[in-house]
């Protein structure tokens, strides 16, 4: 592969460019849905291709193909310097790159069992056994299981004398289901919900989340869902699972600290944040229990790695440190506006698109209660699991979050199950009234493959750890104040 990224660097630089960098990705995917016992997909895709992207005239260009051949290369070339010169006659300010140390390296990404080299037959037992489990009762109208593999390879060279090449094993799954009794459904999902959890890891991630007896746990909640009183109005103290815990991290902490996004540069699309520059430093964003950090040297989680799509390695840095903004996540040319460098967090969807700001593992640090002290302090309120539904504005302050399933806290006991749990709120506001987050031992990296950005749209994989967290006087519910 050396010799097809010479050649483009070579054909790049003798141009004339500032900067310019090549990435050839190949990407082996595999998955596998499984809905009332029968297999309704088990697809295998194959895809290598190449982007290239120069900054040439103070203006960002990129072509990409994916026939691996010298003539393409050449031609893609000459597409991004020209698509770089037509953007630098309309634009009014001039890209400006913070510098980048040079990296030659290898990174594989760990796991004990390959899915791409296992019996194909052994996959689908152990997955169908987890969907059977589910249909214990008519109540069960459907029952589903997914398991999703993904093997890619990335060499990157750049103009600067970066060289990088990197292999990861990626699997990820779960399972699902729904009762119904006539008058009303109930969903569960194990162990979260939208396709279930992920990692940089092998088949015996699978394992680890026991499904077959977790999918009996869940069928019989979501039968007793059927009958559960639904969450009342009022304002209360919550305390939310690892789960939805990520999510949340995720909309209301992930997007707002992207600087692109603050920038305007995702306003047409995505939208902007609240968290502008202004506020660095200044906003007390959470409660000085918070902390969060964007982590990608955790090469286990999903948004681990050892160096981003700009040759930037991987780093872990605060966004909030004892509640206070402190940091955002950023690239080398938005970096640069701030007066940074670089925190290694661009990041392209496959060889087709042209890196992106994109969350890596944004984690909210554990803190040193345990789940009995956590609802041991509330008089009455509830613990909500599972994510259902979200809503957020385009600046990530106004948000509501709907779950699957809560418990009633009462008197610092974990009571009766309620459905349709629901709480709204406003980030800041929100985050400040955290005042209690489970300890280490609770503490878990959830990979979250389907975060949607840019234009055209791209999706990363990204991550986020939590334990469990309690907020104090949230709003939950449907009604009137």
């Amino acid at each position: 592969m050396k010799e097809f990224t010479d050649f483009a660097l070579n054909s790049i630089s003798v141009a004339g460019v500032s900067y310019g960098d090549i990435r050839i990705v190949s990407r082996r995917s595999k998955q596998i849905f499984i809905k009332n016992g029968n297999i309704e997909r088990n697809n295998y895709s194959f895809t290598i291709g190449f982007g290239i992207r120069v900054l040439y005239k103070g203006s960002w260009g990129f072509a990409s193909g994916y026939d691996l051949t010298k003539i393409n290369i050449e031609k893609a070339c000459k597409k991004a310097i020209l698509i770089a010169e037509n953007n630098s006659m309309i634009s009014n300010k001039k890209v400006i790159l913070a510098p980048n140390p040079v990296f030659n390296d290898t990174f594989y990404s760990t796991y004990e069992k390959n899915p791409f080299d296992m019996d194909e037959g052994a996959i689908l037992s152990h997955l169908l056994k987890a969907n059977n489990a589910m249909k214990l009762d008519k109540k069960i109208i459907i029952a589903t299981t997914n398991a999703d593999f993904r093997n890619e390879e990335k060499y990157f060279a750049n103009t600067d004398g970066s060289f990088i090449y990197q292999n990861f094993i990626q699997t990820g799954g779960g399972i699902g289901c729904f009762a119904f009794d006539g008058n009303e459904i109930a969903k569960r999902s194990y162990p979260a919900s939208f396709g279930g959890d992920y990692r940089n890891s092998g088949w015996e991630f699978i394992l680890s989340m026991d499904l077959e007896n977790n999918g009996r746990r869940i069928a019989k909640e979501a039968i007793e869902l059927l009958n559960a009183p639904s969450v009342p109005y009022g304002r209360k103290d919550i305390v939310l699972e690892g789960s939805q815990l990520a999510l949340q991290i995720h909309e209301s902490i992930g997007h707002p600290t992207e600087l692109d996004r603050v920038l305007g540069y995702e306003r047409s699309f995505a939208g902007t944040s609240f968290a502008t520059p202004d506020k660095l430093y200044d906003l007390q964003y959470g409660s000085p229990l918070v902390n969060i950090v964007a982590d990608a040297t955790n090469v286990e989680a999903l948004g681990g790695f050892a160096y981003d799509d700009e040759g930037v390695q991987a780093q872990s840095t605060y966004l909030i440190k004892d509640g206070l903004f402190v940091g955002y996540q950023t690239s080398r040319e938005t970096a640069s506006v701030i007066g940074q460098v670089s925190n290694g967090t661009m990041r392209a969807d496959g060889f087709q698109n042209i890196p992106l700001v994109r969350m890596t593992s944004i984690n909210l640090l554990p803190g040193k209660s345990s789940f009995e002290d956590i609802i041991g302090e509330i008089e009455h309120g509830f613990y909500f699991l599972t994510n259902k539904s979200w809503s957020i504005d385009d600046k990530r302050l106004n948000f509501q979050f709907g779950c699957e399933i809560a418990y009633e806290i009462k008197k610092g006991k974990l009571g009766k199950i309620y459905k349709n749990p629901t709480y709204t709120g406003i980030t800041p506001k929100f985050w400040n009234s955290c005042d209690a987050i489970g300890s280490k031992e609770h503490y878990r990296i959830w990979g979250i493959p389907n975060c949607g950005k840019g234009e055209p749209s791209q999706t990363a994989r990204v991550s986020h750890g939590a334990s469990f967290a309690r907020f104090r006087n949230i709003e939950i519910g449907v009604g009137n104040e």
